[in-house]
């Protein structure tokens, strides 16, 4: 299915975020499953900046050695300047409109070309991996970007434990499709659920991983919670967010944006400066919190890491 027609899709680069008004909800106490747990719903009412000390401190979790040195964007801009259609198209909605988003009891399903499926909770999976920091760049699609410090866990380490079959070329990824906490899947905005994929070792490369907080608290609503997808040499609509379902596949999945617009948004969306979106250049992209914009990197600067994983591919065609 085609997206519904309701006009264009608008392009958030034109979005100016406002003000986000927010309240905390009492946190989750003990341990680490309980601490990232707890999250902050956002309310209209009181006006002040967020930060990170509005949201649970998440107890153990080590640096790795992915980090780029440049500067970190600051944790207001990333939890308020948002892409999130289930709470709405505007940049400042997801967090004025996230905060009926219930993050526990939370469960994961994977399945597909696997040794057994299973529904796993998400406490339990935060205690199966030791967590860390990664320090990534994050590219959108509308031509702006930012820095973030992810907390979370190589996706491979899950899929290993799954003990793939021989038939998993693919990994499909589905977002909570729930009108009652997501007032923005009422809109006909894509096909929900949202749905996402990446080829098998993609998935399997040590740069992609599950995230479940960053600047060392738990996701906040809107960037996620409690657990969403980074891959971060593809544009971020790559990185779907609130994951309730894993399945790896023999044949390639479905994307929301591939099936809405495919002449705009490609499988693979890999951040190449090379072909331009439609409506404008990816040539260039503003970092949030700079006037200047700043020359786009081939895979978002991660050549070295990953351009092995597309020898031979036709990367115009395969955009």
């Amino acid at each position: 299915m085609r997206r519904k027609e309701l006009g264009p899709a608008i392009p958030f680069r034109d979005i100016t975020p406002e003000s986000v008004y927010t309240r905390r909800r009492d946190f989750l106490r003990g341990g680490a499953a309980a601490a990232i747990g707890a999250t902050l719903i956002g309310r209209a009412g009181e006006a002040r900046a967020l930060s990170e000390k509005d949201f649970a401190a998440i107890p153990k979790f080590k640096p790795n050695s992915y980090k780029v040195d440049e500067a970190r964007t600051p944790f207001h801009d990333v939890a308020t300047y948002n892409n999130f259609y289930e709470f709405g198209t505007g940049k400042e909605d997801p967090a004025q409109n996230a905060g009926t988003l219930k993050t526990r009891p939370w469960t994961v399903t994977c399945e597909g070309e696997i040794k057994k499926s299973e529904t796993i909770d998400i406490d339990k999976l935060l205690k199966m991996f030791a967590l860390e920091e990664r320090v990534y760049r994050f590219r959108c699609v509308e031509a702006w970007s930012m820095v973030i410090p992810w907390v979370g866990f190589p996706l491979g380490w899950l899929i290993k434990k799954l003990e793939p079959t021989s038939r998993a070329k693919y990994v499909a990824f589905e977002t909570l499709n729930d009108p009652e906490q997501m007032p923005g899947l009422r809109r006909g905005v894509l096909d929900w659920p949202y749905v996402e994929g990446l080829r098998i070792d993609e998935a399997m490369h040590p740069l992609t991983m599950l995230a479940v907080g960053l600047y060392g608290r738990v996701l906040p609503n809107q960037n996620g919670a409690p657990v969403r997808l980074v891959v971060p040499w593809k544009y971020g609509f790559k990185s779907i967010k609130s994951i309730v379902k894993i399945r790896l596949v023999e044949k390639q999945p479905p994307t929301s944006w591939n099936v809405s617009a495919p002449g705009e948004y490609g499988f693979y969306s890999n951040v190449n400066p090379d072909v331009d979106h439609p409506r404008w250049s990816q040539a260039r992209e503003r970092r949030i919190g700079e006037f200047q914009k700043r020359k786009t990197l081939p895979f978002n600067g991660y050549a070295n890491e990953v351009a092995g994983l597309y020898a031979g591919l036709d990367l115009r065609k395969n955009f």
